[in-house]
């Protein structure tokens, strides 16, 4: 798995306004009509800044920020090298791509070796937003096929961070939810239209 320097000195700045400063979230199968549901929530000052693992097929260019930017308040866009973390902008995961968050507030890409057959890795993404951002870093985990993701939130558990995910019942695939939940590294177990609310309260403090 992924490893940063502990002793990294470019610390990333924590955001305004926000008790945590990132939320890292990885949906698979049915994740989209769910992504729509939770960002299409979200306040447009939303303080914290959003990075998204969907599994999507390499061969093809996503539309996946144009699709979400019609629908949510927040900026949304395909993330690029290199890019600064910035609240209420959402950043996701190019194909074929794993997404990493750096230890100064950057983004990077990169095409290494698939993690259990998949690139982009939620496990990847989640490890490197724990490593960074500690406990102010949340991990979301939708609905989605097979268990991307269960060894990630054990790294932002064990950083301090939280870690939310949809329950089963509202989940369209329960493979990511289940063997998440059943690794016992879980803050929240909450219906798809509660998980909007529950990170406005969580990241600034009030429920919209």
């Amino acid at each position: 798995m992924i490893k940063m320097a502990e002793d990294a000195t470019n610390h990333p700045p924590n955001f305004t306004d926000a008790t945590f400063d990132i939320v890292a979230i990885a949906a698979s199968a049915g994740g989209v009509t769910a992504l729509i549901q939770v960002l299409s929530t979200l306040p447009a000052e939303f303080t914290a800044a959003i990075a998204i693992v969907q599994h999507l097929a390499p061969q093809y260019r996503s539309l996946m920020a144009q699709i979400l930017s019609r629908r949510t308040a927040i900026s949304v866009k395909q993330a690029e090298e290199k890019d600064i973390l910035t609240p209420g902008t959402a950043y996701i995961a190019a194909p074929d791509h794993h997404l990493l968050v750096n230890g100064d507030g950057t983004l990077s890409l990169s095409q290494s070796e698939l993690v259990r057959f998949l690139r982009p890795s939620a496990d990847l993404l989640f490890e490197s937003v724990a490593a960074t951002y500690k406990n102010r870093a949340i991990a979301l985990v939708l609905t989605g096929t097979g268990s991307d993701g269960t060894i990630g939130v054990e790294a932002i558990k064990k950083m301090g961070g939280t870690v939310i995910v949809q329950d089963i019942k509202t989940s369209e695939f329960s493979g990511m939810p289940s063997a998440v939940i059943q690794s016992g590294n879980v803050d929240f177990i909450l219906p798809l239209n509660e998980i909007s609310s529950t990170l406005v309260t969580l990241v600034m403090g009030e429920c919209d």
